[in-house]
């Protein structure tokens, strides 16, 4: 894991038990590796909840609750399906805090208007009444598979910490 997300990850546990606040994480590109980032930190079972990969449309749609209708409109790799997952995050589960990224990582796959390095992240805050509120962004990671997904789970891990702050991870600096 490179230092950058061990050392959000580090921060972001502290946080979380000093809020008293648990995480769900809802991944298709990354595959896990938000998860395993969380997971590295000795603790995370006292504020790590859940995680769900999805990597496919149909088991954003099973496990999430994203429609279909929204993937066929907006496309998997859109804002829209980033707010649905880290909503469908949050509500099937127990944490109070979720991410979800989806994206393009390449080396093939990319469009014209989703080229490789593409990713949007949501992020998810449960409000003591259970309504989801979320926000947002769509980044650019330039090169290679593995460096888009490590690009994508320091993003994820960085926002969460913004989102603990009070702070609005979608307008957070993001520099690759």
């Amino acid at each position: 894991m490179n230092e950058q997300a061990a050392l959000a990850a580090e921060i972001l546990g502290s946080l979380a038990l000093e809020g008293r606040h648990t995480i769900a994480t809802a991944e298709s590109l990354t595959g896990g590796a938000v998860s395993a980032a969380i997971t590295s930190v000795a603790g995370a079972s006292q504020w790590f909840e859940r995680g769900f990969v999805v990597y496919t449309a149909r088991a954003k749609s099973e496990m999430l609750d994203v429609p279909p209708e929204l993937i066929e409109k907006e496309g998997v790799v859109s804002l829209a399906v980033a707010h649905a997952m880290a909503r469908g995050a949050a509500a099937r589960s127990t944490a109070d805090l979720s991410v979800a990224l989806t994206g393009v990582a390449g080396p093939t796959g990319g469009t014209p208007e989703t080229p490789v390095g593409t990713v949007c992240i949501g992020w998810g805050q449960k409000l003591f009444d259970g309504t989801v509120v979320t926000a947002a962004r769509r980044i650019n990671v330039p090169g290679s598979r593995a460096t888009v997904i490590a690009g994508a789970k320091r993003v994820a891990l960085q926002g969460l910490i913004a989102l603990i702050k009070g702070e609005n991870p979608a307008g957070m600096p993001c520099e690759f």
